[in-house]
């Protein structure tokens, strides 16, 4: 399976990256807290606070979206995409 993450402003895709991970499936993921943290390093983001919430909607619709109100840093983004395919 593949993880891509998504940077936008106002709509735009400013960055992206995608990560390979081993599993075929969401629910066989155990810790979503490494692929994430991945992509953000590539991406040269802080990491955010993975809530019960964005586990909940990448297994059941394979996407998510972390707000600036989900990184303890100030983000100067409207919203980081997280897509599995």
């Amino acid at each position: 399976m593949k993880v891509w993450a998504r940077v936008r402003v106002d709509n735009r895709t400013v960055a992206e990256y995608v990560v390979a991970i081993e599993q075929k499936e969401a629910s066989e993921v155990e810790n979503w807290a490494e692929p994430i943290g991945e992509l953000c390093r590539k991406l040269d983001l802080a990491r955010p606070v993975i809530l019960k919430k964005h586990i909940r909607d990448l297994t059941a619709f394979s996407h998510t979206a972390f707000r600036p109100g989900d990184f303890m840093e100030k983000v100067d983004f409207d919203r980081l995409e997280i897509e599995l395919f």
